[in-house]
């Protein structure tokens, strides 16, 4: 993968741990076709690459993501609606790229986050907030809704107040967003960076592939009813993973007091 794309500054440190900054400062990192392009093949890349531990999702500048490009969405409106909907979908998919990936992911979320820029917080795994973010779901305020980014919005904080901040587009502060779940963690900005690398450094001491398991479970459960159905499949995924060679290592470092093959020193 480029280090360097058009919209995206991609690092990666000798941990396996990548930086993927959204590089559009000037409109504060808002995306158009060319962003949600680039988004989509990186996380499907970084997914797939053993090497990736973890990837970060931040932006350059004063803000994380102010959401769609004006621009885009003016240039969708004069469009057909043929256009719009191959358009959608491919918004649609960059988002399940993020959701979907087997790599632990998080948000570094500063400034604002609007529009989609909700939606991208809320498709990683995690979120951290400096405590003078703010959020909206602001879609109606240009006369159309949060549509593809609804199902991550109401996964992340509860119909409920899913509905309120897409009726109200308002914004709301990061303790609010702490509140609903949006985030889980706010802290001064000074302390974000550090923030982030304590999660990393708990995902770091943990097996890559245990982690990929959980995000595949994870993503199979529903809230509700513990049904056979998914009592069978949560057995058949542990007894599966018990015999992997990751779960042999991890008993025989837990027993002999040694850090896990996974762990860098």
């Amino acid at each position: 993968m480029e280090s360097d794309m058009e919209t995206l500054q991609i690092a990666r440190n000798e941990s396996g741990v990548v930086d993927v900054r959204m590089a559009r400062p000037e409109v504060f990192n808002a995306f158009d076709e060319r962003m949600i392009e680039e988004l989509a093949q990186a996380f499907a890349e970084l997914g797939s690459d053993p090497s990736t531990r973890a990837i970060v999702l931040s932006g350059e500048g004063k803000a994380f993501s102010a959401g769609a490009d004006l621009q885009w969405m003016q240039r969708a409106s004069q469009a057909s609606e043929e256009w719009n909907l191959e358009d959608a979908r491919r918004f649609a998919a960059m988002l399940d790229a993020i959701a979907s990936c087997p790599k632990p992911t998080i948000a570094r979320v500063h400034g604002v986050a609007l529009g989609g820029g909700v939606g991208l917080a809320c498709a990683c795994d995690m979120a951290v907030a400096s405590s003078d973010a703010r959020f909206a779901a602001s879609e109606a305020r240009f006369g159309i809704l949060p549509a593809v980014i609804s199902p991550y919005l109401v996964n992340a904080v509860g119909k409920r107040h899913a509905l309120r901040l897409a009726l109200t587009a308002a914004r709301i502060d990061a303790q609010t967003a702490l509140h609903m779940g949006m985030v889980q963690q706010v802290v001064d900005a000074a302390g974000l960076d550090a923030a982030v690398q304590a999660i990393v450094a708990e995902l770091l001491a943990n097996g890559p592939h245990a982690l990929a398991e959980i995000k595949a479970l994870f993503g199979r459960l529903e809230v509700g009813p513990v049904t056979p159905e998914v009592r069978e499949l949560t057995a058949r995924t542990i007894s599966r993973v018990r015999g992997t060679d990751e779960a042999r290592e991890g008993f025989a470092a837990f027993l002999a007091k040694r850090p896990a093959a996974w762990i860098r020193q």
